[in-house]
């Protein structure tokens, strides 16, 4: 018997796609995938390399020495940018900050009496607070550090009401301190800071850097604050309490008055 291929049955299974081939154009999935727009390349999944540490710098023991001697001849405070020009250093403030550091932790090791301080906005080498009462029996106390009292009322209120007007520092004084403002002013302890926006245009007065270096204040904001002050402050004393009407002294009667004798 003759096996016609069109009397065979239809096979149920779906034709196996085999992996890799091409896809008929006809079918819908491949009209889809040619209509589809082109796909942006994968990202490398590969993690970015972190960033390099910044290159650790390196000091000589020449270069302490230069920032050392720079710093010990000078009378005033000295800003890290002044000190690297001086010395050379290319790393500029980073490398003086970096040498003051070490030669902080070197006299600290051995000892000594002084360090390098940041003061005025720059540095200087000042002995420890402990070593002023034997200094202050061998050095003499400097002219500008000679204030009166009253002179030290009036810097007092300038430092911590600047910038304030001369008639302002009298109003809170209660007398006159103009004076006192020139005798500052001198000193270079107070300055003209400008002008203020009223009638006549009075000038406004504030401290000066020598004032930060005389009192010791690496900033106004190193200031001692108010509260501060008047826990040290001294109590006024109290007025002598009045005798009880009691206790009070009788009046003293005047003396008589006696008529001299008559002459015989």
């Amino acid at each position: 018997m003759e096996c016609n291929e069109n009397n065979l049955p239809e096979d149920p299974t779906p034709p196996v796609e085999t992996p890799g081939a091409p896809a008929d154009p006809a079918s819908p999935d491949a009209r889809a995938e040619a209509e589809a727009p082109p796909r942006a390349p994968e990202a490398d999944p590969s993690p970015e390399a972190p960033p390099e540490p910044p290159a650790m710098l390196e000091l000589t023991a020449e270069d302490l020495s230069a920032v050392e001697a720079v710093l010990f001849t000078t009378d005033s405070a000295l800003s890290a940018a002044k000190v690297a020009e001086v010395v050379g250093l290319e790393a500029g403030r980073r490398a003086v900050r970096l040498a003051i550091e070490r030669l902080n932790a070197r006299y600290a090791e051995m000892g000594c009496s002084f360090r390098i301080e940041s003061l005025a906005g720059g540095y200087q080498m000042l002995t420890l607070p402990e070593y002023n009462d034997i200094l202050a029996r061998l050095l003499k106390v400097r002219s500008e550090s000679k204030l009166s009292q009253a002179a030290l009322e009036t810097l007092a209120i300038v430092a911590y009401k600047q910038p304030i007007l001369r008639a302002d520092v009298e109003a809170i004084r209660g007398v006159s301190s103009g004076e006192m403002v020139r005798s500052l002013m001198e000193k270079g302890l107070v300055k003209i800071v400008g002008r203020a926006e009223e009638i006549g245009r009075p000038m406004l007065y504030g401290t000066t850097m020598r004032f930060l270096e005389v009192f010791g204040l690496a900033d106004l904001k190193d200031l001692p604050k108010v509260e501060e002050l008047a826990r040290f402050a001294r109590p006024a004393e109290p007025p002598p309490a009045e005798p009880a009407p009691d206790e009070a002294e009788p009046p003293t009667e005047p003396p008589a008055d006696t008529e001299p004798p008559a002459d015989t």
